[in-house]
């Protein structure tokens, strides 16, 4: 009862007081709600508003300032023709040319490179330093891709690519696809792999090269292009050989490591496809022959014209009646761009269906070289196929591509190359 009776004469004593609190406010009179407040000090609202002037005038003259710059007349450094505009100028190229082309838009004028619809790629090139991979890596810089090679030089040379040193777009890379290699790409072509008896018997690389580019492509998610070979047609009992010959090859022979190599290196590449969702491409190469071949490799057409030069008998292996197809680099590099490029996996036969037998080949080259050549017959050699001709109308239906280039028309090129090359001092067996 005492409690209550202070407490109750305290409030008799204090009826209009605030709830007693032991803290003094530290902004007593603020009203102003605090986002308002924060608005008003420190002169913060000016420095809005003079934002908000600035950013009001910029918009105002700008439209006028594209107005007179529309209306007035232009550099005189442009012709005046250009000037004169009509409805059908608007759509219609005015020029042309290989290197750009020129169009006009609301009275002016412009120049578009050309390509500039596609996107520039950036591809490697393994094996770009040898003989078909250094003519596809020339067609790539040409349209413009950004190109990286990768050679060990075991039948590459630095020659071939030597004229693309100091492009910003070429580069080269010494490394051996045995071992693994990390690079960021949009396109794969693996050409690398010795392709020569000569040189595949010494040193059978097709497996594992292949398996580290198919880990690459899938890595970073390339499109992956494979060079397989005729070869995996074996001794064909087809004749000529379509795509959907599974082959006839001796798994234990004395080319078995190329043949075989090449047709394990196409089952691995269809399963990274279907196991892996890798986008890939296969090619098979039939007899190829042009400038920057290696000397000496043991392949018929070298073999011919470098024997045909050097005044030596050719050598024809057996009777001279196995026959082969021969197709132009040139030739070749195009059906590879075209596989690449297009939409189909393959796999595709590449070649010139045109047919020779080994005679009719050294007549030829007798014919372009020296008609005073003559001709050493020698033993034949093991499971050397006795027919070789591709049937390409899978590629000429889907790939739209087909083989220019005759051996008469081809095989003056390849002579000049080998003889310059031969003639010169520096140049050593087997490069």
């Amino acid at each position: 009862m005492k409690l209550h009776k202070q407490s109750s004469r305290r409030d008799e004593e204090l009826p209009n007081s605030q709830p007693y609190s032991p803290k003094t406010l530290k902004y007593p009179n603020r009203s102003l709600p605090r986002s308002i407040n924060y608005l008003l000090k420190e002169q913060r609202l000016l420095f809005i508003l003079v934002g908000i002037l600035i950013g009001s005038t910029f918009f105002i003259i700008q439209p006028n300032l594209s107005h007179l710059s529309t209306s007035s007349e232009p550099h005189s450094s442009i012709p005046r023709s250009y000037n004169a505009l009509n409805h059908e100028s608007l759509s219609t190229l005015s020029s042309y040319n290989d290197k750009d082309f020129s169009f006009r838009v609301n009275g002016g004028t412009g120049r578009v490179p050309v390509g500039v619809g596609r996107k520039r790629m950036r591809i490697v090139v393994t094996g770009g330093a040898g003989f078909v991979g250094s003519h596809l890596v020339d067609k790539l810089i040409k349209r413009g891709d950004d190109v990286i090679v990768i050679d060990n030089f075991f039948t590459g040379r630095k020659e071939n690519v030597k004229h693309h040193f100091g492009n910003p777009r070429f580069e080269l890379i010494r490394h051996d696809v045995v071992e693994p290699i990390l690079l960021e790409v949009d396109q794969i072509y693996h050409l690398a792999c010795p392709a020569s008896p000569v040189h595949y018997k010494y040193n059978p690389t097709n497996v594992m090269g292949t398996l580290n580019m198919l880990g690459l492509a899938k890595r970073i998610g390339a499109r992956f292009l494979l060079t397989s070979t005729s070869e995996v047609y074996g001794d064909p009992l087809e004749h000529p050989q379509k795509e959907t010959y599974w082959g006839h090859v001796n798994p234990i022979g004395v080319r078995s490591c190329y043949d075989e190599g090449k047709r394990t290196a196409e089952t691995l590449t269809m399963d990274y496809h279907r196991g892996a969702n890798v986008e890939v491409r296969i090619a098979r190469i039939f007899n190829t022959y042009g400038p920057r071949m290696c000397l000496d490799d043991g392949r018929v057409v070298s073999n011919f014209v470098a024997q045909a030069i050097r005044k030596q008998p050719m050598t024809v292996y057996g009777d001279g009646k196995q026959t082969r197809s021969f197709q132009f680099v040139s030739d070749l590099v195009d059906g590879l761009v075209a596989l690449m490029e297009g939409e189909h996996i393959g796999p595709f036969n590449l070649g010139n269906p045109g047919e020779f037998t080994m005679l009719e080949l050294a007549g030829v080259v007798k014919e372009v070289i020296d008609p005073s050549a003559t001709i050493e017959f020698k033993a034949n050699t093991a499971d050397d196929p006795h027919k070789r001709k591709p049937d390409i109308s899978k590629a000429k239906e889907l790939l739209n591509w087909e083989p220019k280039i005759s051996l008469q028309e081809g095989l003056p090129l390849m002579v000049n190359d080998f003889r310059n090359r031969i003639l010169n001092e520096d140049e050593g067996k087997g490069n």
